[in-house]
């Protein structure tokens, strides 16, 4: 376990490469050993510092809700990060891609709470009737730590993704709301362009079956700690899709058919 000075130095490395749109050195380099509840102490400490800045939670992202990416990671279950209030655009945005590290876009779904979700016995029922309105988000992804390390070629690891606050950087949200109870949101799909080119495709049933257990699956690691989802806040279920590249003068587009699209540039 990581002491005190540890975890208060790593989330500094991390928020001072945010800020000089660098990035740091993995944290599992230094600390080998490190354990996903040090990643997590590490994150907290870090959306403290924000926090202390004047930011304000407003939700939550559950990742790698995939087999194939927890394979890839080594893990068996999904991880999350925190989603503050200077995290959000909207549709149609143009977003200064330097202001982000290595940054991707991935496609999800988000969902957005009318009633409060807390415990370790909340179901997919209690969180489709908890949901005032479901709606399409793209994930802007981004990594404050180096992916590899450009001195010693150390690939970072899931501890390290974590401490990145599960290496979230942005969200866009669509504008057309849907009632979590007028289709079956497993069969939700969408198609992403970048430059008019489809990059990638995929259904919303690639999140753990069905995207609100992702939402489960978050309330119920939060329930030991005392901490609830409440009303208001917005939930990023897991991405569908692999995540693609961003650079600057890219034009995306996600085609969620029947439930509209999302439109954002970058320069």
């Amino acid at each position: 376990m990581l002491n005190d000075e540890q975890i208060t130095k790593a989330a500094a490395a991390i928020h001072a490469a945010e800020k000089q749109r660098s990035q740091a050195r993995a944290v599992t380099l230094e600390h080998p050993d490190m354990s996903l509840d040090d990643a997590y102490r590490v994150q907290a400490q870090w959306m403290a510092l924000k926090q202390a800045e004047g930011r304000e939670i407003r939700g939550y992202k559950i990742g790698l809700t995939s087999r194939a990416m927890q394979m890839t990671m080594h893990i068996d279950e999904p991880d999350y990060g925190t989603l503050l209030d200077d995290m959000f655009f909207t549709n149609g945005a143009v977003i200064d891609a330097a202001n982000f590290t290595d940054p991707r876009i991935e496609v999800e779904l988000a969902f957005v709470l009318k009633d409060r979700l807390a415990g370790e016995d909340v179901t997919l029922d209690d969180v489709m009737q908890a949901t005032d309105y479901v709606i399409p988000a793209l994930e802007l992804i981004a990594a404050r730590t180096y992916r590899v390390d450009p001195d010693t070629g150390y690939v970072r690891r899931i501890q390290d993704t974590i401490s990145d606050n599960a290496a979230s950087g942005g969200v866009i949200l669509g504008e057309q709301r849907i009632e979590p109870d007028s289709v079956d949101l497993r069969w939700c799909g969408a198609v992403l362009y970048r430059n008019g080119v489809v990059e990638e495709t995929g259904l919303a049933a690639g999140v753990l079956d069905h995207p609100a257990n992702g939402i489960v699956w978050i309330a119920r690691r939060f329930a030991p700690h005392g901490i609830a989802l409440e009303p208001g806040q917005v939930l990023l279920s897991g991405s569908f899709t692999r995540p693609v590249l961003v650079r600057p003068g890219d034009v995306f587009r996600a085609d969620y058919g029947n439930q509209g699209s999302i439109n954002c540039s970058f320069r």
